[in-house]
């Protein structure tokens, strides 16, 4: 059948598309700047529709309305990253977190979580009658294929990408119309902290490395710092604007990638309009599953890759929780992992965990002793490779737990070397020297 065809047959109302989520189904959502926003919404403002649906994300940069108080019997969310719109539902006890790694999410929806309901935000079909999933493939494709049912909001304002981002109209049920701007994460003001450690970062970045980089004051700081590298390339889970500014500086030119060499590897982004701007129908800019972006095989194809997240807690051992204040879940593992197994797999791959040595204004040391009590460990001190922070650089990647402490001390702030020195002192029975 004509695509143009099967098009218009299923060009409907956002009614008709919502009325036929069932009852006691799982929808998965996009994510991040691809979540469709304007169907989320409306489902929600027509709450007497639905019971005992289970809506099931990532990271939202909506305003989350089904997980208000008063939405309890018709939606329950299960958090795959939480955020900060999500985080109040799910520490009330009103929503749930699920623990994963980021490039298992597409086997979780064939697997221990099957969709009944994807619900997505796509390009326009193209002359193939092909659409994008533009900024947003992560798990939202394998969502879509698997789901019983895929609803799409059809957002002319959606970049056009390329690599592994297309589906054909006939895997689609429901195509809702609305133009919208995709919501925009600005650039973070950066502190010197924050630029000292982007600086201690970029130290350990050579010419020709493949980077991979979150979003936030720190990447945009650590990217602030190689303006006069050479020949960078990028696969990482996401980018966002300071690659653009490197790009059209001619620093990255992914040109001694080994893995999709000349290519951009991402599987989603989040940015300004003129990232969006930048990536719409680029053939430089690969999107792909996060099965493949992230799986640490993968990853390791790229032989010099260099891995940079963050955290909010490293203990003196090197274990580091990346994703929770104790037992409140404030984030989730993402691709922190993922990257950091596959760089330690890779030629020549390093792995760094870059924070502040304070928090809460410099009361709190973010180098501590122990974890606080039922913080989760996100990152292993099996796998932990480079910590950095404003104070300087502590590899503890083959090091006993003796010189891992003694590193950690040394880059953690002075206001709290003391007491750490005292803490080091009586567990290793030796003096701090």
């Amino acid at each position: 059948m004509d695509w143009k065809k099967i098009y218009s047959e299923r060009l409907m109302s956002p009614e008709q598309a919502l009325k036929q989520i069932p009852d006691g189904g799982r929808i998965v959502s996009g994510h991040a700047a691809g979540e469709p926003s304007f169907l989320l919404s409306f489902m929600s403002e027509h709450k007497e529709w639905f019971h005992d649906v289970e809506i099931c994300h990532m990271v939202s940069l909506g305003e989350n309305e089904y997980c208000r108080e008063d939405m309890q019997g018709h939606f329950r969310h299960n958090a795959l990253f939480v955020g900060g719109g999500t985080r109040k539902a799910v520490k009330e006890g009103r929503g749930d977190y699920t623990p994963c790694f980021f490039y298992e999410i597409p086997r979780l929806f064939e697997t221990r979580l099957p969709v009944d309901v994807a619900i997505i935000s796509v390009t326009p079909p193209d002359q193939n009658g092909k659409v994008s999933l533009g900024v947003s493939v992560d798990y939202t494709k394998a969502a879509a294929k698997n789901a019983k049912l895929v609803i799409a909001q059809v957002n002319d304002q959606m970049p056009y990408t390329y690599g592994d981002s297309l589906l054909d109209v006939s895997e689609i049920d429901c195509f809702v119309e609305h133009s919208a701007p995709l919501p925009e994460l600005k650039p973070a003001v950066l502190t010197k902290t924050e630029k000292d450690i982007g600086y201690n970062c970029a130290s350990l970045i050579n010419d020709g490395d493949t980077l991979q980089l979150g979003i936030g004051a720190i990447p945009d700081a650590v990217l602030l710092s190689l303006k006069y590298k050479k020949d960078l390339g990028i696969h990482s889970e996401m980018f966002s604007d300071g690659v653009v500014e490197l790009v059209e500086a001619g620093v990255i030119t992914n040109e001694k990638k080994k893995l999709l060499p000349d290519k951009m590897v991402a599987n989603f982004l989040m940015g300004t309009k003129r990232l969006y701007d930048f990536v719409d129908h680029n053939k430089n800019v690969a999107m792909y599953p996060a099965d493949y972006t992230n799986d640490p095989v993968v990853v390791a194809k790229n032989d010099r890759i260099v891995c940079i997240n963050s955290s909010v807690q490293i203990d003196l051992m090197g274990q580091a929780c990346s994703e929770s204040v104790g037992l409140t879940q404030i984030s989730g593992v993402g691709g922190q992992v993922d990257f950091i197994r596959g760089a330690s797999m890779a030629k020549h791959g390093i792995s760094i965990l870059a924070l502040p040595s304070t928090a809460k204004k410099g009361t709190v040391s973010r180098i501590v002793p122990f974890l606080d009590e039922g913080a989760a460990v996100t990152t292993s001190r099996n796998d932990i490779d480079y910590v950095v922070t404003e104070y300087g650089i502590a590899h503890l990647k083959g090091r006993t737990l003796r010189e891992r402490a003694k590193a950690l001390i040394v880059v953690s702030h002075p206001d709290f070397r003391n007491d750490l020195i005292s803490i080091y002192e009586d567990r290793f029975h030796c003096k701090y020297e």
